[in-house]
């Protein structure tokens, strides 16, 4: 139970907060409206570095389906604990998720554009490619849990990661490969508010792209499965 409900409120704080900016930057009539690319990337990098924080002491911080089954795959995880921890991952994005909608509750209503609501909520691609989209997704993912397996402590067989190298790893990310995907990186964070934009009463919030979900949960899957297997070919070498 400790590992699940720090999984789902570090989840959950980092979707409040990443999906805040980008309502913030996004949305009509905010402070941070047209903020861009550079505010959004910061945004999202405190966001996680807040959520590992909180999450760090009861679960070590995977807040990402994507760690938790590379984990489990290469780093000696327990399999059992897999589906405790995805479950509160999804359930912390759906809860951060609502939680941004009912603070920029007036800033949906007023603004027109499906596609920026949808936007606050989960990624949209740049240009729509199937297969580069996954491919972006696949190699951003593995930048990110390539860098975390090098930061994890070698005293722990799963690693205990320090907030601040991983928050930097994410900006970075945002900054050089966040311009294709939006750099989901993490299926909870896009399946979770996915999920809220479907069911939430968002005025005039048009679809929830379904057709595109399935690139943000098997991209960074499998980019964190191939990360952790040459990360493992490294260190046995």
């Amino acid at each position: 139970m400790t590992a699940f409900l720090s999984e789902l409120f570090g989840t959950m704080i980092l979707v409040l907060l990443g999906d805040g900016v980008v309502a913030n930057a996004v949305l009509s009539k905010t402070k941070g409206n047209n903020s861009g690319l550079i505010v959004i990337a910061s945004g999202w990098a405190i966001a996680v570095f807040i959520g590992v924080v909180v999450s760090a002491k009861g679960s070590m911080s995977h807040l990402n389906p994507a760690i938790t089954i590379a984990m489990a795959a290469f780093n000696g995880f327990p399999w059992s604990q897999v589906p405790v921890y995805i479950a509160g991952q999804i359930l912390g994005a759906m809860l951060g998720a609502g939680l941004v909608w009912l603070s920029y509750k007036k800033h949906f209503d007023d603004t027109p554009e499906h596609d920026l609501k949808l936007a606050v909520f989960c990624t949209i691609p740049a240009i729509r490619n199937s297969f580069y989209n996954f491919l972006s997704e696949m190699i951003a993912t593995f930048v990110l849990v390539f860098g975390i397996l090098y930061f994890a402590k070698p005293s722990s067989p799963i690693g205990s990661i320090d907030a601040i190298p991983v928050a930097l790893l994410v900006l970075g990310i945002g900054l050089s490969l966040g311009g294709t995907t939006g750099y989901a990186i993490n299926p909870a964070r896009d399946l979770g508010p996915r999920i809220m934009h479907c069911i939430l009463p968002l005025k005039n919030k048009g679809t929830s792209d379904w057709a595109y979900s399935w690139i943000p949960v098997l991209g960074p899957v499998t980019g964190a499965l191939l990360a952790a297997f040459v990360f493992t070919l490294l260190a046995v070498h």
